[in-house]
């Protein structure tokens, strides 16, 4: 159960203790590296009515929308109720060397297709009675996860760590649909167009070892609230769990999307596009119900909930720029508009690489912080 809210008076002691959020400049040698594309408005958001993109107007819409998605995702009303089967301290070399891990736990959420998704549950050595969730991308390497699970379990939060369908620890083999009896290897998730049928869909592969070990550890450890992180494709993950999810408390996608409507926009033209569970031409049906400015605002609009998007200006992979400051303030007003949550962006211009930084980490860390109790 969430924690009960405070008075104003709390609230305002509490924010005073605590130090300003950390601040950091542009990196000079990185702006140095990058052109006027970089730091300058692209064209295409000349005459875009960013107000009229977004199709979420109140907390009736929220609910619709949420319920399109399910029903879209799971072919069914609600989220899925199972449970995973749980080892309990286990070796996870793709986590190895965590400073301030207890013990491991492997949630193995079974799927269909002879899938099965292996989800790191990691114990705090000083629990906060906390929950985050972090999830992996693509082709990531260790070091942004590591970082970014030890600063977490640091803070005292026990950690979910997930990585996508068929990558890092989850690479398998699938059943073909059409062949009985036959597996398959995916290199690409472009291939799933094969597995989505009116009957199912694929999506479930990315989002159901997410709902399924959440169960698990809600009713196992009833956190007071969660929280949700994710880079590349796993920021993708947390902008559409966070908004089909209300238990999710707070979240920080990072690097993970854009709005259709800035995509031709993007830098990085061809990795921003995104795999087949990213884009509106592979899936009508999903963004048909909700574009990503929806996801946006469906994740944070509620009461006691908030979404901080990070994005890199000079990342050399996806939704690099400052296309973003397009739609930041219109997204943030009608988050508040339709309820007492928020949503904002970080624009990181730290660096040049495709991460969460330390800076960006410090950031998330202190947001955190000051929104613990739904503030």
């Amino acid at each position: 159960m969430l924690a009960p809210a405070r008075s104003f008076a709390d609230t305002r002691a509490s924010c005073a203790e605590l130090p300003p959020p950390p601040v950091a400049p542009v990196d000079p040698k990185a702006a140095a590296r990058h052109g006027i594309a970089y730091k300058a408005m692209p064209r295409e958001v000349v005459g875009v009515d960013v107000e009229s993109l977004i199709t979420v107007n109140s907390a009736a819409d929220v609910a619709s929308k949420r319920a399109g998605l399910i029903a879209y995702v799971w072919k069914s009303p609600r989220l899925p109720d199972g449970s995973p089967r749980v080892e309990h301290g286990v070796s996870a070399p793709p986590l190895a060397g965590l400073s301030s891990a207890a013990r491991i736990d492997a949630l193995i959420v079974p799927l269909k297709y002879e899938m099965t998704s292996r989800v790191f549950h990691v114990l705090a050595r000083r629990p906060n009675g906390r929950l985050a969730l972090y999830h992996n991308g693509h082709n990531e390497p260790a070091a942004t996860m590591l970082r970014t699970v030890d600063g977490l379990l640091g803070r005292g939060y026990s950690v979910l760590v997930f990585a996508m369908p068929f990558m890092h620890w989850n690479a398998q083999p699938i059943a073909d649909p059409a062949v009985p009896g036959k597996s398959v290897t995916i290199t690409s998730h472009d291939a799933l167009v094969r597995w989505e049928s009116p009957s199912f869909s694929a999506l479930t592969f990315f989002l159901e070892p997410v709902a399924v070990a959440l169960n698990y550890a809600i009713a196992t450890y009833r956190p007071s609230s969660v929280q949700m992180i994710g880079l590349s494709g796993g920021g993708w993950t947390t902008t559409v769990y966070a908004a089909i999810d209300p238990r999710i408390t707070r979240s920080y996608p990072a690097a993970g999307s854009l709005p259709f409507h800035l995509r031709p926009a993007s830098l990085n033209v061809t990795s921003s596009v995104g795999d087949w569970e990213q884009r509106r031409d592979t899936l009508p049906g999903f963004y048909g119900i909700a574009e990503y400015l929806d996801l946006y605002v469906m994740a944070a609009a509620e009461r006691r909930r908030r979404q901080l998007q990070v994005l890199n200006r000079f990342d050399p992979c996806c939704f690099s720029g400052v296309g973003h400051r397009d739609y930041a303030a219109v997204v943030s007003h009608r988050t508040g508009v339709i309820g007492q949550g928020s949503w904002d962006v970080l624009e990181d211009a730290t660096h040049d690489e495709h991460t969460i930084s330390p800076y960006a980490l410090s950031v998330i860390l202190h947001d955190l912080d000051v929104h613990r109790d739904g503030l």
